[in-house]
């Protein structure tokens, strides 16, 4: 029985076409995550590597890889090729993918809570004003920092239900992959083409 395999999409630098055609594969280096957000770049680094850590459990990194390269699972949903980049529509095993909701990164992002629900959200917001907190974004730095180590971790475990999702089909679903194998390419959209 083959494996199943779905279909992916992805806006590169399009630097990385030299890389794949000298090694066969695209990685992200951390070197270019630092390049791409400048001075924000510590902040991305830690939820990236966050990310990472728990994402490897989940489907087995590669070695030499540091971050994932980050994939709409919808051709609508992928950004359009721009000067310098480049959109790679692939098919790889669907075993590969990294399932994950980008509508919830955005809290790891910012460095709050994921809640469960609409109910728990309104809870730890009733949390936050019984614990005299005003504001949910200054636990990791801020005047809160150093202050509420429990509220730090009960923070960082809810960051998990990042990967908690009901359905594809449900808005801000990603998929995630370690690398692009030159043999999951199977087309390269440049600037002017339609990734339509």
């Amino acid at each position: 029985m083959s494996e199943k395999m779905v279909s992916l999409f992805t806006r590169q630098n399009d630097k990385t076409l030299y890389q794949l055609e000298r090694d066969g594969r695209v990685i992200n280096v951390r070197r270019y995550v630092e390049l791409h957000f400048g001075d924000i770049a510590p902040l991305f680094l830690d939820s990236y590597d966050w990310f990472t850590r728990v994402a490897e459990k989940r489907v087995p990194k590669p070695e030499d890889v540091n971050a994932p390269i980050w994939c709409a699972i919808r051709r609508e949903e992928c950004l359009p090729p721009i000067p310098g980049t480049v959109v790679y529509e692939l098919e790889v095993p669907e075993k590969d993918v990294i399932y994950f909701s980008d509508l919830k990164w955005d809290y790891v992002l910012n460095r709050i809570y994921v809640p469960k629900n609409d109910a728990d959200a309104a809870a730890y917001k009733q949390h936050l004003k019984e614990i005299g907190v005003t504001n949910g974004f200054e636990f990791f730095e801020g005047r809160y920092k150093g202050f509420y180590p429990d509220e730090v971790q009960r923070i960082k475990e809810s960051w998990k239900r990042v990967f908690e999702i009901e359905s594809l089909e449900e808005p801000g679903v990603c998929g995630n992959i370690w690398e692009i194998r030159e043999s999951n390419v199977r087309r390269i959209v440049r600037p002017g083409e339609a990734v339509y």
